[in-house]
């Protein structure tokens, strides 16, 4: 009887040293401080030279998108939109790109709906591997004018910054915080999203970590002004159901984490 007591006390006991929240170590030159924590344990993770990924079964989009920039890939010049189905994935996980019967088919004229890179091929033509920004696990059904308004700005202010500061670190993500219309002819199940935030990180010679974090409705209008749209990474958390940037000291990660920073917005974006 008291082997039995022993080994009910062995499974259900915790282990010393082991963290009940143990994460992943998981290193990439796309993040600074972690990536981000809290999706699903069935999505796929996918790191590429020009990004890293989170592409959500259910959703069929990506939880997250994160990259490094730096002046060498964003100097290049290639805008050449080929969709493709990531190679990476399963039929089943991702949308498909076919312009005359894929998922995408009358996006815009049904829903006004782009499709929208979260990883923009404008930031990443540099590289020998552009390619891959149109992928369709690098791209959501994003409304044509946030997309060709505040979004496709701040992707312009962040590549200023870059030529600034040299290396900056950027995340971005879907919210789905109410519903909204599927594309009219896509044959995978999917959600799209009513949203979506952004994080930019930038770490400064002395070791300090300027954030910025932006969160932008699906129905932003073209016109809106970037600063409304300015926010915490703490608000970001709240609604994303994520962890950013983890890794570093408590006290860091809070600081970074509450600063909303709208010196540094008014210094850099506005």
């Amino acid at each position: 009887m008291k082997y039995f007591y022993l080994l009910l006390l062995f499974l259900f006991l915790p282990f010393p040293g082991l963290s009940q929240d143990h994460r992943a170590e998981i290193h990439c030159k796309h993040w600074l401080g972690g990536y981000p924590y809290g999706t699903p344990p069935t999505n796929d993770l996918i790191i590429r030279d020009i990004y890293a990924l989170s592409n959500n079964d259910d959703t069929k989009f990506a939880d997250w998108v994160a990259y490094r920039l730096d002046p060498e890939i964003i100097s290049g010049s290639n805008k050449n939109r080929n969709w493709k189905a990531d190679p990476w994935l399963d039929p089943t996980e991702t949308l498909e790109p076919d312009p005359d019967h894929g998922d995408y088919k009358g996006a815009y004229d049904s829903i006004h709906t782009d499709r929208g890179h979260q990883a923009p091929l404008g930031s990443l033509d540099g590289s020998p591997f552009w390619y891959e920004a149109n992928y369709l696990s690098n791209i959501t059904p994003q409304k044509s004018d946030l997309n060709q308004g505040a979004w496709v700005a701040l992707e312009e202010k962040v590549r200023e910054m870059v030529n600034k500061y040299k290396v900056v670190y950027i995340m971005t993500g879907p919210l789905y915080e109410r519903e909204m219309p599927p594309l009219p002819f896509a044959d995978e199940p999917h959600k799209v999203p009513s949203g979506y935030w952004k994080i930019i990180l930038v770490e400064l010679r002395n070791g300090h970590i300027e954030p910025l974090a932006f969160i932008f409705d699906q129905e932003t209008p073209r016109n809106s002004s970037l600063q409304n749209h300015l926010c915490t990474i703490d608000e970001v958390e709240l609604r994303s159901n994520l962890d950013f940037p983890w890794e570093l000291s408590d006290y860091k990660e809070k600081a970074i984490e509450a600063n909303k920073n709208e010196d540094w917005f008014e210094i850099n974006i506005k």
